[in-house]
């Protein structure tokens, strides 16, 4: 397929690169890096997975703000 297309400057500068590198024709360059970038999107997502340990910290979070005024005193960093 034909078609014109607009490069950014530093794709370009990828495409020579390559070019020059491995004697490749502007398609075959372009097509190269077009297909790097579709590999890489197709590795698998790995999802986040909280973690939490137990530091002994026991404190009522059922009244949130009883919790912050708890942070917020300075006397409770002592």
């Amino acid at each position: 397929m034909r078609t014109t297309i607009t490069i950014a400057d530093e794709v370009f500068a990828e495409m020579e690169r390559l070019r020059e590198r491995d004697g490749l024709g502007p398609s075959e360059a372009l097509n190269l890096l077009a297909r790097r970038g579709m590999a890489r999107r197709a590795t698998p997502r790995v999802d986040y997975v909280h973690r939490s340990d137990d530091v002994g910290i026991r404190v009522d979070v059922t009244d949130i703000g009883a919790v912050l005024d708890l942070l917020d005193d300075p006397a409770a960093d002592a």
